[in-house]
């Protein structure tokens, strides 16, 4: 058996991410490959970072980026159109692998008609299968053959469904600082070091900010008119949002409260808080590696929750309640979303200190759970599979 680095030296992996985040993913991968397999050549489809680490990119990515039903809808076509000529492409050349980087609607017909090549597919970051009763189940062990997930109970499913799967951890807790300085954030932000600050990040898109901005605008201020001392944060991703979040307090009574809005920065508001009020999401997770306590809310369309509760088998809905495998945090959802019970978790939190730093404590575990080098996690699956690869060809030459 020769060494990965002179067995592989000319390997060729197909990669295509999707959006963003997957772009980040990527190109995390691809570095963590390169340091084993410095002459690996990437193709298929990237962000700007993916292209930074040498993937040869057929088409621009920001293509297969959509959001929503009807972008989906009006795009269709020439998503499946991009489709096609890729896997003409590697049809005519096919590369030693095949991954997956997120984007399941798109990548999994593509890796399960690779897999009918006889190229090995792997998909990085699971879908929410877990959580959806596991109807695409069949359909990703069809189309892949190995999954690598960024939490534990994904590989725990996946390995209840006879499908080689590899935890590896999670980017951001390589990135994001545990139980980071306060004291330290809100000198930065302005913020009087011995306030007591709410952290309100009602979403980071416009129909999710929409429905939950005039909900965290009277919780709020229900705080406030019981605590006129406390201090808020909102971030905003872009001036849009900003006006969105302005409309739906308009004719509320602001006279009195204390709030700061700021650029970007949602990394910032919740470092600085002692407690965050969120829309569930990435944020939820954010704010766990953070070690911050917080109240998760979320609503949607009386139609869409319909749908959702006949399909959806879990119990707790967000990433650290499901990753703590308790209710560690407050969560309310769709009716149970009110301002009530969002004034009242919150007050919990921030009134109780023994409370609020044993859920700090809790969420710092969950930091320890997935720092666990996922970029090179992957790489060392990825390679493990192209070196088997090797061996069997040299058996059979």
């Amino acid at each position: 058996m020769c060494d990965e680095k002179s067995c592989l030296k000319d390997v060729c992996i197909g990669i295509v991410a999707g959006e963003t985040s997957g772009d980040i993913l990527g190109a995390g991968l691809m570095g963590a490959i390169k340091e084993s397999i410095p002459n690996a050549r990437f193709v298929g489809i990237g962000g700007p970072l993916m292209k930074a680490q040498g993937c040869n990119s057929l088409f621009p990515m920001e293509r297969l980026s959509v959001m929503g039903f009807t972008e989906v809808i009006t795009r269709l076509i020439e998503i499946i159109g991009i489709r096609k000529k890729l896997l003409r492409y590697f049809k005519n050349n096919p590369p030693d692998i095949f991954i997956g980087v997120d984007a399941p609607d798109f990548n999994l017909p593509v890796e399960k008609k690779l897999k009918s090549f006889g190229v090995s597919a792997v998909h990085y970051v699971s879908p929410s299968v877990w959580a959806w009763r596991g109807y695409r189940v069949r359909r990703i062990r069809d189309a892949v053959d190995h999954v690598l997930t960024l939490f534990p109970f994904e590989a725990v499913f996946y390995q209840q469904h006879n499908i080689p799967v590899t935890f590896v951890g999670h980017p951001m807790a390589e990135k994001i600082e545990r139980n980071p300085d306060k004291r330290a954030y809100r000198r930065k932000l302005g913020i009087d070091s011995d306030a007591m600050v709410v952290a309100l990040l009602p979403g980071s898109r416009a129909g999710e900010l929409a429905r939950h901005s005039r909900l965290f605008w009277e919780t709020a201020l229900w705080i406030n008119q019981r605590h006129p001392e406390y201090y808020f944060i909102v971030p905003f991703v872009n001036d849009r949002l900003k006006e969105i979040f302005h409309l739906a307090g308009s004719g509320l009574d602001r006279h009195g409260i204390s709030l700061l809005e700021i650029d970007g920065k949602s990394h910032d508001a919740m470092a600085a808080a002692d407690v965050v009020l969120l829309a569930s999401g990435t944020a939820a997770l954010e704010a766990a590696l953070l070690s911050r306590a917080m109240v998760v809310t979320y609503k949607v369309s009386a139609i869409t929750a319909w749908l959702v509760r006949r399909f959806l088998h879990v119990k707790l809905f967000s990433l650290p309640n499901n990753l703590a495998g308790k209710e560690l945090v407050p969560e309310f959802i769709q009716e149970k979303a009110t301002v009530e019970n969002l004034g009242i978790a919150i007050e919990k939190l921030l009134m109780d200190n023994d409370l609020r730093q044993t859920t700090e404590s809790e969420l710092g575990k969950i930091h320890d759970m997935l720092k666990k080098g996922a970029s090179h996690g992957a790489a060392e699956v990825i390679i493990n599979i192209l070196s088997q690869q090797q061996d069997k060809l040299e058996q059979t030459a």
